[in-house]
């Protein structure tokens, strides 16, 4: 489990996700649920304590109701940014299914190969903890999310990809979203605003994506390492 300073960190990253201005304030009661969820706490004594020892040091002020991020807050905020910048880790999130193995190895994994970065796929990977901690974690560590909807056409949402998405948006890393062209039209109204690669072939979708990446986001720091480059 992640140390109290780590915490302390989650939780001033949500906060800031909820001011809609650089003065305004978050009610704690509104967002108990969801702070809980994204500083990985227990209950609303957790939330309170560690609420308290944020507003000791002087990242926020706190009326015993609602919150305002102070200036030494926003430095702290800056500070995480960049490490996140300094990141050389994509994270996707997908629908782990055997129907995406194409899509994963000949695009999804070399795309984000090809621009400089090292694609992680959290079934891909060894850890110790539950599988819910460790993807909260890789996405703390990434440069950015790739979120792809493409389902099994009878249960279209992947809810878990929502979510992760959701959760990256949150601390303000950057998503780049992803589905199969004919399935497009059944992503949720909640997404539909963003500007989706619609994907008909992996190799496709490895170029696309490949270059949405060092449009939008810039190339990685093993972009001169590849040799395919």
């Amino acid at each position: 489990m992640p140390s109290v300073p780590e915490r302390m960190d989650y939780c001033l990253q949500f906060l800031e996700s909820k001011t809609e201005a650089l003065a305004g304030y978050v009610k704690i009661d509104s967002y108990s649920d969801e702070i809980q969820a994204a500083s990985l706490l227990k209950n609303t004594d957790e939330i309170r304590y560690l609420i308290e020892e944020i507003s000791d040091i002087d990242w926020i002020s706190f009326d015993g109701r609602e919150v305002q991020i102070l200036s030494k807050g926003y430095q702290r905020l800056e500070e995480l940014r960049k490490t996140n910048v300094a990141s050389d880790q994509g994270f996707v999130a997908m629908w782990l299914h055997s129907s995406m193995d194409n899509a994963w190895k000949e695009g999804f994994e070399p795309g984000i190969r090809d621009v400089g970065y090292k694609a992680l796929r959290i079934d891909r990977s060894e850890f110790n903890n539950k599988i819910d901690d460790e993807i909260i974690a890789g996405i703390r560590r990434s440069r950015f999310l790739v979120a792809d909807f493409t389902s099994d056409p009878p249960e279209n949402a992947r809810g878990s990809v929502y979510y992760e998405a959701g959760f990256a948006h949150g601390l303000n890393i950057p998503v780049i979203f992803t589905c199969r062209k004919d399935l497009l039209k059944d992503i949720h109204f909640d997404t539909r605003q963003y500007n989706h690669i619609a994907w008909e072939k992996p190799e496709d979708l490895r170029k696309q994506l490949k270059d949405r990446i060092s449009a939008t986001i810039g190339d990685g720091p093993h972009r001169n390492k590849n040799p395919q480059q």
